[in-house]
């Protein structure tokens, strides 16, 4: 018992390094603030992983936190304690989430020992699950460029999928297989920082994605769900009438964690919804 005792006292006091700090913000972008504690799954998971206790890992999150102007701005505190090093980290990472973004999701991955065609889920009740994809990538090979498109997508979809409790935004369905982080400024347009902010996603059923994508429905300045004339003139239609009619003019339901839609990106998406109805 005492050598354990000894240990976690080791563990707690064991310097962090700038890697596991990449590995903790990539987290911290996936998890709710109320949700940094030693018995949460996530958290009991990456402990075991980097060597360290729970209560260690929860500690350093709620420090990163303290930094977060977001959680300030919201009235609420981390814990003190935030390091230099952390300060640091944490500038880069949010001044240049495009790049380091990719990178923390490398780290996290190879944390967990997945292959290169593994898919990764941080998954809030359960911890975090590696498991093999039914259809790989087509190609043998990736180049660099495509690697960090492809981490930056799975880093996106992780963050996108949790704000949501895993639930589309419109209809409420629970079935990873057919949700998308679906960006509301096309990923087209958008620089490394705008592709990887989670204000610019919405999480939707692949139906509803495909719609939004090609400005069938769009969002009203109140988040209310709006069809298009160019979608109703396939009424009636049962199957179609059920995807939609029941959700138009409803409120989508909102992120669980200060990650509501950015205006502006939703003004973009309706002014060319607009543009295409007429």
């Amino acid at each position: 018992m005492a050598n354990k005792s000894n240990q976690a006292s080791a563990s707690n006091r064991k310097p962090w390094t700038r890697e596991e700090l990449l590995i903790l913000l990539n987290v911290y972008d996936k998890i709710p603030f109320g949700q940094f504690d030693q018995a949460q799954p996530v958290i009991r998971s990456l402990a075991e992983r980097m060597g360290r206790t729970p209560g260690s890992v929860a500690m350093k999150l709620g420090n990163l936190a303290s930094i977060d102007p977001v959680i300030q701005a919201r009235g609420r505190k981390g814990l003190p304690g935030a390091s230099n090093l952390d300060r640091q980290v944490w500038a880069e990472f949010t001044t240049h989430r495009g790049e380091l973004a990719p990178q923390s999701e490398e780290l996290f991955r190879k944390l967990f020992g997945a292959q290169a065609d593994d898919e990764v889920e941080l998954i809030k009740k359960s911890g975090v699950r590696v498991r093999k994809l039914l259809t790989p990538p087509d190609g043998s090979t990736e180049s660099t460029a495509q690697r960090k498109i492809r981490r930056g997508q799975d880093y996106f979809r992780q963050v996108i999928l949790n704000a949501y409790d895993a639930s589309c935004c419109i209809t409420g369905i629970q079935v990873p297989e057919l949700l998308v982080a679906s960006h509301i400024k096309p990923w087209r347009a958008c620089n490394d920082e705008e592709r990887l902010s989670a204000r610019n996603g919405l999480c939707l059923s692949k139906l509803h994605d495909a719609a939004f994508d090609s400005f069938l429905i769009t969002l009203d300045d109140q988040l209310r769900v709006i069809l298009s004339p160019r979608l109703q003139q396939y009424f009636p239609s049962d199957a179609l009438e059920k995807a939609f009619v029941p959700y138009e003019k409803k409120p989508i339901r909102l992120p669980g964690k200060l990650m509501e839609p950015e205006p502006s990106f939703l003004k973009l998406h309706r002014n060319e919804f607009t543009a295409r109805c007429t």
